[in-house]
């Protein structure tokens, strides 16, 4: 049967890669940025503005979806496309992370995970197979196995066991599936930050290849150090099959989304730039900006001098400063659209590179004007509102230090 889901590799650098995805709702080409539409919607984005920053392919999240308002209403609409009226590809997970968070409102056993719902406590049961038929339902071009979803840092006794339970609970995914033709379903390999744990846990999955039509990276980017992140990517990423897909879970920091792609990812997601633009915090160039500090009340820049988005094209840094002071929810939506532009158009130019054969310069010299930019930005603060001044020796502080540590992972 030929899968839904297939990639081709159009180039390596190394080990970074540029390719296309296809699926039943279009082709993603990659290294790619997936917004997260949490609830069937990427928060104060409308679908035409994720169209207008060229997102290729969005997540919906199945514990939501299934509490609220429900997969099987969802499934009346024609799945999350006609519900959502979106076009597109679009990922869902399995819900298991989000069961998994919820502490002790869960109980795991071989069956299943029992929980409580966070919205009225009410009780529910996630099996593999019910993560599946609520995907099913969903209509997503491409699913995700339930896993066990392990604590970071968790010790090697507590992972060896759970490797084994995700292991089980892949082949029940995988049989319960009844959507073969048009809905891929993805692995999740686990392990923590031990090398030969994630060796076990792609080795186990590998023997059901036939029916998987890419693999992620589950169980980093959750509380564990920077360098033990990059040490595991750099070892099993290139491990993973060369003909599908690869997708890390949960990252959306530009530096971290670099080193992905130079270690071969192709896919990542993240709620990070929705949730930091809804506070008040973007993306720029030099680095993360608040736009709420006093520092911006009179500063007639764009939030990022270099971008090209929309917002960055006809606001100014005071104007989006003011809407987040007197809560206009205005405020909100141009942060976030900008955020998300800067990630899409990160991976965008990184593909780029990797068609060039250029990475390994581009990743080098953004990270080598973030931090040196940033210090000029720092400069350009107290120029233009002396009263920062007192706060210039930490934030350069800072920037000497991050610096050093990514130059230490280059």
């Amino acid at each position: 049967m030929e899968k839904p889901i297939k990639y081709e590799l159009e180039k390596k650098d190394k080990n970074a890669r540029a390719g296309v995805i296809l699926t039943p709702h279009g082709e993603i080409k990659t290294p790619v940025f997936m917004p997260v539409g949490t609830q069937a919607t990427v928060k104060a984005m409308t679908k035409e503005e994720l169209q207008e920053i060229n997102s290729q392919i969005i997540l919906g999240n199945t514990y939501h979806l299934y509490l609220r308002p429900g997969d099987k209403l969802v499934n009346d609409f024609g799945g999350l496309h006609g519900f959502m009226n979106w076009d597109r590809p679009i990922l869902t997970d399995s819900g298991g992370f989000q069961v998994f968070s919820l502490g002790d409102l869960r109980d795991i056993k071989e069956e299943g995970v029992n929980f409580r719902s966070h919205i009225d406590g009410s009780k529910h049961f996630l099996s593999p197979e019910k993560s599946i038929e609520i995907q099913n339902n969903l209509g997503s071009d491409i699913m995700m196995v339930l896993d066990e979803c392990p604590p970071g840092l968790s010790s090697r006794e507590y992972l060896i066991p759970s490797i084994e339970r995700t292991t089980r609970w892949a082949k029940r995914c995988i049989a319960a599936n009844r959507n073969k033709e048009t809905q891929g379903l993805f692995a999740i390999v686990q392990g923590g930050i031990y090398e030969d744990l994630r060796d076990k846990s792609f080795n186990e999955l590998f023997e059901m290849d036939d029916d998987f039509s890419g693999y992620a990276l589950g169980g980093l980017a959750v509380g564990e150090p920077r360098e033990d992140m990059y040490r595991i990517l750099e070892y099993i990423t290139p491990k993973l099959p060369e003909d599908k897909p690869r997708y890390l879970m949960g990252v959306g920091e530009p530096a971290d989304m670099l080193e992905a792609v130079e270690d071969g990812i192709d896919m990542m997601d993240c709620v990070q730039p929705t949730r930091l633009g809804r506070h008040g915090t973007v993306f720029t160039k030099y680095g993360r900006l608040v736009i709420k500090n006093s520092a911006y009340s009179r500063d007639d820049r764009p939030l990022d001098e270099d971008c090209d988005c929309y917002v960055c094209k006809n606001y100014t840094r005071a104007y989006i400063r003011h809407l987040f002071k007197t809560g206009e929810i205005l405020g909100q939506r141009l942060a976030t659209y900008h955020n998300l532009h800067f990630l899409l158009k990160l991976m965008d130019n990184a593909r780029n590179a990797i068609l060039d054969e250029k990475f390994q310069e581009y990743k080098e010299e953004f990270l080598k004007n973030y931090h040196n930019l940033q210090r000029k930005f720092y400069h350009s603060i107290v120029e233009c509102n002396p009263t920062q001044q007192d706060f210039l020796t930490g934030w350069l502080n800072r920037v000497d230090r991050k610096e050093k540590y990514l130059k230490e992972m280059i």
